[in-house]
């Protein structure tokens, strides 16, 4: 078969984007880790190539990408500290375009650099910096469209690692946590020119996310702070129910609540998990089961049906009844046992899943209720805590070094 002149092959490399399935935030197109993308492989092979591998500065902040363009956050040391977002080609790896600005991160723990993945919507991207620097920026050229300076314009406190909580966009707001006071700990900003249109709870900043839930009768924001598990109207940012939780030193409540079987879970290193069923209305909450069954640090669990699959602190992966918090399974150590255990989990299908551990092996695996069945590990980047980004039929993973592009069907 003769050879493709390069200009068609990048041609038809181009085409494929035009179906593939975006990853435009975090933990996914629905933020809800799943990648419904056809055409996977069965099995991973013993070794996968890299298509590009570009160097990148520090940062635990996972990737977006959105039409043929990665976007990523870091820090540059040196003379001038500075955070950057860094827009890619993802084809070839070339930069697009870099958004700069100063940074002073003093003794922030764990300061490699930022947390939060970039938001990708409409021709815009959103952007968080460990310190709450909040940019608006064109996703094609880079430009400032709006910025707000969370510490000073709403009192923002800075969480003792930074700010995690990536952007979310709910129709034409931007939500966001600042920490700030008075009664600003969440602030929902308009998309296009950052005015503030709500702002919500007096409880101390977190890591977690804010996530939507949708029952069918009742939608609501679900986020897991410091000290609750609290519900709120999408539109005014009013809240509707709270559930304390007591116990969690330093303030780490890292991962996202998941929903499954009518149950909400929030869970945390120190004191366990809380499962929490609301009503008809999504009001009057109850928590069905509690304690340290289930301990999570950083990873989301995926929901399965009526199960939540979990990386626990102590057990390694395990599988979980929503319902009655009865453990099916546990001790799949995907990933290094230590103090920090950390692993992105995405579903690919009903039952398969691909896992990004910490020493950046992937693996891909198939979960049930009747445990876990292993399709393969392969390297693909040095050691990483960040949630890497699934389009095109490529993974696209970071480190403190490097973000590489690695295709999982052979090109």
């Amino acid at each position: 078969m003769p050879k493709l002149p390069s200009t068609l092959l990048v041609c038809l490399m181009f085409a494929g984007h035009l179906h593939a399935i975006d990853w435009p935030q975090w933990r996914g197109p629905t933020r809800d880790n799943r990648w419904p993308e056809k055409g996977l492989p069965a099995k991973l092979p013993a070794k996968l190539a890299a298509r590009w591998k570009v160097p990148i500065g520090g940062g635990f902040g996972g990737i977006a990408v959105v039409s043929g363009r990665v976007y990523v956050m870091d820090r540059v040391k040196g003379t001038k500290e500075a955070e950057r977002v860094v827009c890619l080609d993802a084809i070839s790896g070339k930069t697009a375009w870099t958004h700069c600005y100063a940074v002073k991160y003093g003794k922030l723990d764990y300061g490699n650099g930022p947390r939060c993945t970039p938001t990708v919507h409409a021709g815009k991207v959103y952007t968080l910096g460990a310190l709450g620097h909040l940019y608006c920026l064109d996703a094609k050229t880079g430009k400032v469209v709006w910025s707000r300076d969370t510490v000073k314009d709403f009192r923002g406190k800075i969480p003792l690692w930074g700010h995690s909580c990536s952007p979310l966009v709910e129709g034409r707001r931007l939500i966001v946590q600042v920490g700030g006071t008075p009664n600003a700990d969440l602030v929902a900003l308009d998309l296009d020119t950052g005015k503030e249109v709500w702002r919500s709870l007096d409880d101390r900043p977190g890591y977690a996310s804010v996530v939507v839930v949708d029952a069918g009768k009742w939608r609501q924001f679900v986020y897991f702070t410091p000290q609750h598990v609290v519900g709120l109207d999408p539109t005014s940012g009013k809240r509707l129910w709270r559930v304390p939780f007591e116990g969690i030193e330093y303030d780490v409540s890292i991962t996202d609540v998941v929903f499954a079987d009518g149950v909400l879970l929030a869970s945390n290193y120190w004191s366990g998990s809380k499962a929490i069923r609301l009503d008809a209305e999504g009001k009057n909450p109850k928590v069905v089961w509690e304690g340290k069954k289930l301990s999570l640090l950083m990873s989301t669990p995926l929901v399965g049906g009526k199960h939540f699959y979990a990386l626990d602190r102590f057990k390694g992966l395990k599988c979980l009844e929503a319902a009655t918090g009865k453990i099916l399974w546990e001790n799949e150590h995907v990933t290094p046992r230590g103090t920090n255990p950390q692993a992105s989990l995405v579903w690919i299908g009903e039952t398969r899943a691909l896992i990004l551990n910490t020493p950046g092996e992937l693996l891909m695996v198939e979960l049930t209720p009747k445990g876990l069945t292993n399709l393969g590990k392969v390297p693909i980047i040095g050691k990483t805590w960040a949630h890497p980004a699934f389009a095109d039929r490529c993974v696209f993973a970071r480190s403190d070094e490097e973000i590489v592009c690695v295709p999982l069907v052979r090109e």
